[in-house]
């Protein structure tokens, strides 16, 4: 068996999720949860790191990031499945880069209000990162990406960051995003692994 060391709450986590659902290898993954601010948590020596979600191979070998796994997962599965083989592979890596970076921004705002005192938190970094998660919305909603029905790395991506954006920031995304909202809802529709991947704590 394969090993994802995750968390429920985690869009990386989700991602991968969903891309073994997509592929049919779910089967072969069991899913342990990891406390990435655990200083004895053995998940700092399965990734130097510390950080999630990182899949351990049989033999126990570790890989990570996401976009690590993820691409491992579609070589198991037989390749060009999730990352295309043509020439759409590198609009699909494009919005993959887009969506994690939002993700990464939302979870750099998240972090600065759980691990600081209100007293210690920046404004401005916040600002910052808030940015990257404006711009990176703006230009989605100006060109929503093409949905096929059939989910690829970058799709996936994109509907786990924006299921981040609802869990943590209340959905106040949704109101200057009709097209994204949208774009969303459809994907949700056709895509069953988005729902069963949502974390329900």
């Amino acid at each position: 068996m394969l090993v994802l060391r995750s968390s429920p709450a985690s869009p990386f986590g989700r991602k991968v999720k969903m891309a073994a659902l997509e592929l049919g290898l779910m089967d072969r993954i069991d899913i342990v949860a990891a406390d990435t601010s655990d200083p004895s948590e053995p998940l700092r020596l399965q990734n130097p790191l510390g950080k999630i979600p990182t899949l351990v191979l049989e033999d126990g070998t570790t890989l990570f990031d996401s976009r690590v796994i993820v691409d491992y997962l579609d070589f198991l599965a037989g390749g060009g499945r999730l990352i295309p083989r043509d020439e759409t592979r590198f609009e699909q890596l494009r919005l993959q880069a887009l969506a994690d970076g939002i993700c990464d921004a939302a979870l750099l705002q998240v972090y600065e209000g759980r691990f600081r005192p209100e007293s210690n938190r920046n404004a401005d970094w916040l600002a910052h990162q808030g940015g990257k998660v404006s711009r990176g919305l703006a230009a989605l909603e100006a060109a929503p990406p093409a949905f096929s029905g059939r989910p690829r790395v970058g799709e996936i991506a994109l509907a786990c960051a924006l299921g981040y954006l609802d869990l943590r920031f209340e959905g106040t995304w949704r109101a200057g995003h009709p097209r994204l909202v949208a774009w969303l809802d459809d994907f949700a529709a056709r895509v069953p692994a988005f729902e069963s991947t949502r974390f329900k704590g």
